[in-house]
């Protein structure tokens, strides 16, 4: 029995299909080229959040993925992830961060051998 692999570009439109929440707004193109083949990626403006991912995590993992789809078909494969027309990106705003130190208090070496009870 023969077993059919899916293609690199019936992967990608499974994958970010299954990520979006309007999967009919989903255009997967591949070009073929000197370079290799190139994956372009359309999805909904209101989408878009949900394909990058926090900090560009979800594209950089689709992109891996279709690097070793590639690498098994003996081709290379990139994507590229189309900004829609109009789309505006929000203002970015910085994360509090969690890992604020304490601020430190300097104490003398008769204060640290006055903690230390023997």
């Amino acid at each position: 029995m023969t077993q059919v692999r899916p293609t690199d570009q019936e992967f990608l439109e499974f994958a970010v299909k299954a990520l979006v929440d309007t999967p009919e707004d989903v255009r997967v193109e591949r070009k073929i080229d000197e370079m290799g083949v190139l994956i372009t990626l359309d999805v909904n403006p209101a989408d878009m959040g949900m394909v990058i991912g926090r900090e560009g995590q979800t594209a950089k993992a689709l992109r891996t993925i279709l690097r070793v789809i590639g690498a098994r078909n003996n081709a290379r494969v990139n994507l590229k992830i189309n900004e829609p027309e109009g789309s505006t990106r929000g203002e970015r705003t910085p994360r509090p961060e969690a890992n604020v130190a304490a601020p430190e208090v300097k104490k003398s070496i008769d204060d640290v051998l006055g903690d230390m009870s023997i």
